[in-house]
């Protein structure tokens, strides 16, 4: 017979086994909560069921995105980290501005979700974003999920078109719209138009396996976008990768954009490719000046209605989630209420139009100057922070700067709605880590899973 052990005593392996598992624990730090943004973008591509309300959509991304804010605060008030003193510098006159014009409200009730929307894109998912990056392997967990995102969307999109189960365009279901059908009809070009600049920015800034990686998933992106029929995720995103190229190499920006024209001409124009939507859409970008489509129509019009409003309320504006209740009563006689969509999944559907098409008019007419004030600060401090930490050959710093001037662009077309504004949040996070911090600057001295030093 063994001998009993003593009581309280335990087996010398066990002990020893579990002392070596503390040591490793201890050695890798707190966990990584960059998964969890991970994690929380890889939900994009999780189906909505196709809302198309006017309320607010509550998809899998956004409980993912509130998650991590959750996890992000208490993970700050734990290891008592503190922020970088530009990060409430930049964040708080929108919070301030945005709470303003909601109190100011014509129906604050109908207000309130609408702040809550805003707070969590513009506030607490990008704060979150940028604690939870403690360092550029954090940095590069995010981005890789952003490009994994994109590129499925952007691959999945293709195979749409081929196939003929896109969303319908004159009558042919051949628009790529990814996982999000046709009620969503602009995401796929935006988690694509992420994605791409993502990949144009590690390509210009990484030569060698990572350059080759990165053109391989650029063919995919680039295939998505194109089949997506959007013209204005076009010029945002061209513009976005003009502007990573120029500031890496302007010599090879110029090449790219010689390149990418005289492909254009010979695919579209000398063998026809895609005659019926790609080269159709493409030339109606040059007509919506001074020969619009209905759609471009109706958006010049919203954007009337949208001054129309800010200039009788011209401070703190409507209200958020107002421009619906207002658009009416200063909108043309000629204006349509709704635009109308099909895909095999969702079928014939007329959606309202909610909103001017337009940011900048969406935020003035809702928000007054005042809130627009808040948000461009925001865009100005990330901007500052970027010039005061610039390096043109960190594919993070080069993200940041291509980003911003798409968002820039893109928003004079084009609001923020629908299943992607946890990864707009995310996108404006991880610009906000790389501008405001200056341990994510290469080089820096900051360490791995130590609380970020004070900017």
């Amino acid at each position: 017979m063994t001998a009993a052990l003593p009581a309280g005593a335990a087996p010398v392996p066990a002990a020893r086994a579990a002392a070596r598992a503390a040591a490793l624990l201890r050695a890798a730090g707190p966990p990584r909560l960059s998964w969890a943004v991970a994690a929380a973008t890889l939900c994009v591509c999780v189906p909505s069921g196709g809302g198309g309300g006017d309320g607010v959509q509550v998809t899998a991304a956004d409980v993912a995105g509130a998650a991590v804010v959750a996890l992000a605060a208490l993970a700050a008030w734990l290891r008592g980290a503190r922020v970088p003193r530009a990060l409430p510098l930049a964040f708080a006159p929108l919070l301030v501005a945005l709470t303003a014009s909601t109190v100011c409200s014509q129906d604050v009730a109908a207000s309130l979700p609408g702040y809550v929307r805003v707070v969590q894109i513009f506030v607490l998912v990008p704060v979150a974003v940028v604690l939870a990056v403690r360092d550029r392997d954090d940095l590069a967990v995010v981005l890789g999920a952003v490009v994994a995102v994109g590129t499925f969307e952007a691959g999945f999109g293709a195979w749409q078109a081929a196939t003929g189960t896109g969303a319908s365009i004159g009558g042919r279901t051949v628009r790529a719209v990814g996982t999000f059908g046709a009620t969503d009809v602009m995401a796929m070009a935006t988690v694509a138009g992420f994605a791409t600049i993502v990949a144009a920015a590690v390509a210009a800034a990484r030569p060698g396996r990572a350059r080759a990686a990165a053109c391989a998933v650029l063919a995919v992106l680039g295939a998505g976008l194109l089949l997506a029929l959007s013209r204005g995720s076009w010029i945002a995103v061209g513009a976005g990768v003009l502007i990573v190229l120029t500031l890496s190499d302007p010599r090879a920006a110029l090449r790219t954009v010689l390149c990418a024209g005289a492909a254009a001409t010979v695919l579209v124009g000398g063998f026809g490719l895609g005659s019926d939507g790609l080269k159709d859409r493409t030339l109606s970008i040059a007509s919506s000046v001074d020969a619009p489509d209905r759609s471009v129509s109706d958006r010049y019009d919203l954007w009337g209605t949208a001054v129309a409003i800010w200039r009788d309320h011209p401070v703190t504006g409507v209200g958020v989630k107002n421009f619906p209740e207002f658009r009416d009563t200063y909108a043309p006689l000629g204006l349509s209420g709704a635009s109308e969509t099909d895909d095999p999944t969702h079928g014939y559907r007329r959606q309202p139009l909610l909103s001017p098409h337009n940011e900048y008019l969406l935020v003035l007419s809702e928000q007054g100057v005042l809130g627009l004030a808040g948000f461009l600060l925001l865009f100005g401090a990330l901007v500052r922070g970027l010039a005061l930490r610039r390096d043109r050959t960190d594919p993070a710093w080069l993200l940041g700067a291509g980003l911003l001037g798409s968002l820039a662009i893109n928003f004079w077309y084009a609001d923020l709605g629908g299943p992607t504004c946890t990864l707009t949040a995310v996108m404006i996070g991880a610009v906000a880590a790389r501008a405001l911090r200056a341990d994510l600057a290469p080089g820096a001295a900051g360490t791995a899973g130590a609380p970020a030093a004070a900017a």
